[in-house]
């Protein structure tokens, strides 16, 4: 039995010598031809491309479909980097965008505070928020406006709508805004159109209280506030927002000024005409009795 397995294993030893051979003098052979200059030669290489190579077009399949699919590869390779630059190219143009939608809204609140209808008698000042410190326990900006820009504590600050709050602090460059939100604000308007006098009362919430109403009966929400002028606090007929009915049944002002998006604030110069302190000065001196009797020809 074990000589019949090794009788077997040498004739296919055998047999893969001599195919090895024969490939390799098949080998020699076509090089030999390939190699030959003559015209004879040429027919025959002709001959044999003429029947082999049609023959052999399923051989060429794979050769094909991998040259394919470098082709591919490189073009993928080339729409990937074109692919990168767009998302870099529109990564730029979204902080392009951006930029342009900041300066838009920046340019419609400026247009917005230029179209805040004032007294004819009142001037202002226009100013920029630096920094906004609002908090549980303060409600407050800082402008760029000061001492030397003629800015004087107590006087109105609105946005390009509303009334925010009053100077409460002045510098040389730099002002603070006390937003009439805070608890410290108490500001006597008024409600149209029944002209009820109120005290709006800053609690750090969106809605200050309005207190000391006279007749709750006489307003309702939607009713309009405006600042009453009352005390020279600030001057009358500033808008500060809408009457509103809250949670806890009181009720709020509705405030007109978007407290969200403070980036410039315009301060109300206003200087309320002083008391008469001594109203015998409003009583001229007194005549002499010829210029009295005189006026009375």
């Amino acid at each position: 039995m074990a000589t019949q397995n090794n009788d077997d294993v040498n004739f296919t030893g055998s047999l893969a010598r001599i195919g090895v051979a024969i490939f390799l003098v098949v080998l020699l052979a076509l090089f030999l031809l390939w190699r030959i200059d003559n015209p004879r030669a040429e027919r025959i290489r002709m001959a044999l491309i003429d029947r082999v190579v049609p023959n052999m077009e399923w051989a060429m399949v794979p050769v094909s479909k991998a040259s394919q699919m470098v082709k591919d590869f490189q073009s993928y390779d080339r729409i990937y980097s074109q692919n990168q630059e767009l998302r870099r190219e529109l990564q730029r143009m979204k902080a392009w965008r951006e930029a342009a939608l900041q300066l838009e809204q920046e340019n419609a609140r400026l247009l917005d505070l230029n179209k805040v209808k004032l007294n004819a008698k009142l001037s202002f000042i226009s100013g920029k928020v630096l920094t906004d410190s609002g908090s549980h326990f303060r409600q407050s900006a800082i402008i760029n406006l000061g001492r030397l820009d003629g800015v004087i504590e107590g006087w109105a600050a609105m946005d390009g709508l509303g009334l925010v709050g009053r100077i409460a602090g002045v510098g040389d460059g730099s002002s603070r805004v006390l937003f009439v939100t805070d608890t410290t604000s108490n500001i006597p308007v008024l409600i149209k159109p029944s002209n009820q006098r109120a005290i709006l009362a800053g609690d750090n919430s969106a809605a200050p209280t309005l207190l000391f109403i006279e007749s709750f009966q006489q307003i309702k929400p939607g009713d309009r506030i405006v600042t009453s002028g009352d005390g020279g606090v600030f001057p009358a007929d500033l808008l500060v927002g809408q009457v509103t009915l809250g949670t806890d049944s009181q009720f709020r002002a509705q405030l007109a000024a978007d407290f969200r998006r403070l980036e410039f604030l315009r301060v109300i110069r206003y200087s309320p005409n002083a008391p008469i302190n001594q109203p015998e000065r409003l009583i001229g001196p007194v005549l002499p009795d010829t210029f009295a009797s005189e006026v009375g020809e």
